[in-house]
């Protein structure tokens, strides 16, 4: 074992105030948390868009995002100690939209009150054993393939935003894309050198890799289409959307359908995702609980709950162990505030190559699942392709948490489980009938 993995083992035992005094790890993790801040930047942007088909105003909804995400990470800095970044999620903040809000009718006041009351039943979870009791029912095929899933979910976002893949016009649903375009040809060259620094255990290699992209991409003039911008003369106006949670029809049937999907979507989701991401599994715990807090308090602050971001696996993968990543990446979002412009210089192609090869090391997981034992294969199998393909979390999640006991009583193993795996599978079956009448 090399010396920089040493001290990346070692940290990860670390409370925050050992990681400080340690001159390696503060280091190691500042190139982390900057290595994720970058990966999961464009959040700043494409959540209030979202958000924007819901009636929120984005130049306000920017606000939002970034002090949520803020917080978030501030908490997981000093809560939590652990190496994951917080911000308004993606998918859940698709459900607020257009499943709450564009077809159900409400108003994106109701849809606040209604992650407010999701968040809440979020965090009795988290503060209870009721979560140890969850986290530890889960079978180990199923935690794999939650890992490699987000895995594949991860290699997928990296492709889109390489423009190595495209919407099929015709049958197929991706196709090859345009590899002639600037936007594809930067990204290949992002992923070679990527690579090259990766596999010869270069320190901060996705960092310099980003970094030396972005400025091929300067030099000849490439960005991306959509440009992020924070006006702070609107920064007065922000008190349009804080507390407007509207809980006036909290006992209607569509109040209370919307509250318990979207309950499932953050307990669960947050759940896959700090299994698949924590490498420290002994941090579970504290995260969950600063997930859930911090979920809670990002309805108030006028925008979609958040979640554990995916691409935190970034940080993790270049050596992120404690709360100093989340620590670095805070400051990089209170900083975007003023800087926001600068990210324009920081073009998709550029993150992309470091999210596909992050996502790629997480399918290694797969290697973990019994592939002999089909009743544990199968159930992990539709996990890991189902993430991707319905662009949803919890959706992979809750076909794969159905299917096992089904596959573990038809092999007459029902004795075998343990009552919170039907309780599981009884969430997730109970979550697709509401989210197809929703």
């Amino acid at each position: 074992m090399d010396k920089q993995q040493s001290q990346v083992d070692l940290a990860n035992d670390m409370t925050l105030r050992e990681a400080l005094r340690h001159k390696d790890v503060v280091r190691n993790e500042l190139i982390a948390g900057v290595t994720g801040f970058f990966a999961i930047s464009y959040i700043i942007i494409v959540n209030p868009l979202i958000l924007k088909d819901a009636g929120i105003p984005t130049d306000l909804s920017v606000f939002a995002t970034i002090f949520s995400s803020v917080i978030g990470c501030l908490v997981m800095a000093f809560w939590a100690n652990a190496p994951i970044i917080l911000t308004p999620g993606m998918g859940v903040n698709a459900f607020f939209t257009y499943t709450i809000v564009v077809n159900m009718g409400l108003s994106w006041r109701e849809a606040l009150g209604i992650a407010a009351v999701a968040s809440f039943v979020y965090m009795l979870i988290a503060f209870t054993k009721v979560s140890t009791i969850l986290s530890e029912a889960i079978p180990e095929s199923l935690k794999s393939g939650i890992t490699a899933g987000i895995g594949l979910f991860l290699v997928e976002i990296g492709l889109e935003k390489a423009g190595l893949i495209v919407a099929g016009k015709t049958s197929s649903l991706v196709v090859l894309g345009d590899l002639t375009k600037p936007t594809p040809m930067l990204a290949l060259f992002g992923l070679i050198l990527s690579l090259v620094l990766y596999i010869r255990k270069v320190k901060g290699n996705f960092f310099i890799a980003i970094i030396a992209t972005s400025l091929v991409a300067f030099f000849f003039g490439i960005k991306d289409a959509d440009t992020p911008s924070v006006d702070l003369a609107r920064l007065g106006q922000y008190h349009e959307i804080v507390f407007k949670n509207d809980f006036s029809h909290w006992l209607s049937t569509p109040f209370i359908l919307a509250a318990f999907s979207m309950t499932m979507i953050l307990v669960f989701e947050s759940m896959g995702l700090l299994q698949g991401l924590l490498p420290n599994q002994k941090k579970f715990k504290k995260t969950f609980e600063g997930s859930a807090v911090t979920t809670f308090l990002s309805g108030f602050l006028g925008t979609s709950p958040t979640v554990a971001a995916a691409e935190s696996a970034s940080g993790i993968e270049t050596g992120g162990r404690t709360g100093i990543m989340a620590l670095v990446a805070a400051v990089l979002f209170a900083l975007s505030l003023v800087f926001v412009p600068l990210l324009a210089y920081v073009p998709s192609a550029a993150i992309a190559p470091v999210i596909i090869i992050t996502g790629a090391l997480m399918m290694a997981a797969i290697g973990n699942i019994k592939m002999a034992d089909f009743s544990e294969w199968f159930p992990a199998f539709l996990i890991i392709v189902l993430i991707p393909f319905t662009n949803s979390i919890s959706t992979g999640l809750a076909f794969g948490f159905v299917c096992y006991p089904i596959m573990k009583v038809a092999l007459g193993k029902a004795k075998e489980m343990t009552w919170p795996v039907y309780l599981l599978g009884v969430l997730f079956l109970l979550d697709l009938v509401f989210s197809a009448l929703l």
